[in-house]
């Protein structure tokens, strides 16, 4: 297990960017992806060595001047900013307003209704353990043959990473295996004790698939994009879905599914039992 997420994130961040993508000439062939330490450390106006010692967590404790020049070098976007804040506040240990959180497990009245309307949309609410709490019928449908609603609460994580059927049911399961690890790893997560707790279980339960990831995938999941499913009632889909946060008191967010092309949105019909077209397609090339 690191304890290092901080680094991670950083060297993850710094691998990603190509040179061009911050206004760098390519130069020869590169060993390794991405920006070199020493050209984020010009980028955000400090040494080479303290970018070493941040990304090796020997250093853990960035000023916030240092965090924005390093934001700023990085590219990040908004949401990333906020994570990397974040992970400084819990390397020092003065991030804990998460500790003493207890999951929220009940579902807003209005919530509720905002579900109703989304019908025959697949739409579902999760709090911050991966937990299925609330779900239109629409998601019922997609979801109840792949077996993603039989625990007790049904919870996404646990079934992809201790359930066989979430390798039929996704065809790009190492893609989706790696969503969910960041989605669990938002923010300092081991400062919060129901988060903690679960990841020591799927770290026993699941075993290196996903401890390995634990140590290598940073925190942030994407919050949309196309996903690939395999139904065995429907065939292959492609559901486009968007990750809507609700308000920080909920700790909740509402995930919902539209098809991606005309032949998931066919087959969405026939398993919602709604109208030929009920669900339009939202083409991608993703």
């Amino acid at each position: 297990m690191s304890d290092n997420e901080l680094g991670l994130f950083l060297r993850n961040r710094r691998e990603a960017l190509a040179p061009a993508d911050v206004g760098l000439p390519a130069g020869p062939r590169r060993r390794t992806p991405g920006l070199r330490r020493s050209e984020l450390a010009t980028l955000a106006g400090v040494s080479v060595e303290y970018v070493t010692r941040l990304e090796q967590g020997r250093d853990r404790r960035p000023s916030p001047p240092v965090l924005s020049a390093l934001a700023d070098a990085l590219r990040l976007a908004p949401a990333e900013r906020i994570h990397l804040y974040r992970l400084s506040k819990g390397a020092d240990g003065s991030f804990t307003c998460m500790g003493d959180a207890q999951v929220n497990r009940l579902v807003r009245p209005t919530v509720r209704a905002l579900l109703d309307r989304l019908e025959p949309a697949p739409a579902v609410v999760l709090n911050r353990l991966g937990e299925l709490l609330a779900w239109t019928e629409g998601y019922e449908r997609l979801v109840r043959p792949l077996g993603l609603l039989d625990g007790d609460p049904p919870n996404l994580a646990q079934f992809v990473f201790t359930d066989a059927r979430a390798r039929q049911a996704y065809p790009d399961w190492g893609r989706v295996a790696d969503e969910q690890v960041a989605a669990l790893k938002q923010g300092p997560f081991r400062a919060d004790p129901h988060v903690s707790q679960l990841v020591d279980e799927l770290t026993v339960t699941a075993g290196p698939e996903f401890a390995d990831r634990l140590r290598s995938v940073p925190g942030l999941p994407r919050a949309n994009g196309v996903a690939r499913l395999t139904h065995p009632e429907a065939g292959a889909l492609r559901l486009s879905y968007e990750t809507l946060e609700l308000p920080a008191d909920d700790d909740q967010r509402l995930l919902v599914h539209l098809p991606a092309d005309e032949a998931t949105g066919h087959a969405l019909d026939t398993l919602t039992g709604r109208r030929p077209g009920a669900l339009r397609a939202l083409p991608t090339g993703a």
